[in-house]
């Protein structure tokens, strides 16, 4: 190897060590306040729910825990036409980012449904979030992908 070829290896091969890690190796912080809509037709235990509002705020560790906060309010409608809304209150345990930029992030919630009923408490969930959107897993129950259409989410 000639010395300008050994000299660009070496100087290649810094930048490389220079370079910022992706997302997905690094711990990351997952913020947002937003709103969402979900597509037409979606329920959650029967009640009909045309969105939802969002707040959270964690630290997702490389390791895969995670610490933080995850609070949303599905908003729905009663068999009676008047307004229901479902208030998910959630403690992050695990999580990680996706090579694509997104988090997924999982724990336990209580859960309200808001019709009077004692909430729930250690209900488990799990989200995946990206820019503008949003996975809500409830209790083994999937909700369809929210889109987010006023707020933000970000993770860095």
């Amino acid at each position: 190897m000639t010395r300008l070829g050994f000299l660009m290896t070496v100087i290649l091969g810094l930048a490389g060590l220079m370079t910022p890690a992706p997302v997905a190796a690094q711990d990351a912080g997952v913020t947002g306040a937003a709103e969402a809509a979900f597509p037409n037709g979606t329920a959650f235990n029967g009640v009909p729910l045309k969105g939802l509002t969002l707040g959270q705020g964690m630290f997702i560790a490389q390791d895969g825990s995670a610490a933080g906060q995850f609070q949303a309010v599905l908003l729905g409608t009663s068999l009676l036409g008047t307004p229901q809304n479902v208030t998910v209150e959630g403690e992050v345990r695990g999580g990680s980012v996706g090579a694509d930029g997104s988090a997924t992030f999982s724990g336990t919630a209580t859960v309200d449904r808001g019709d009077g009923t004692l909430p729930l408490a250690g209900v488990p969930f799990a989200v995946t979030v990206s820019a503008g959107s949003l996975g809500l897993i409830l209790n083994a129950v999937a909700l369809p992908t929210a889109t987010v259409t006023a707020g933000s989410i970000t993770i860095k």
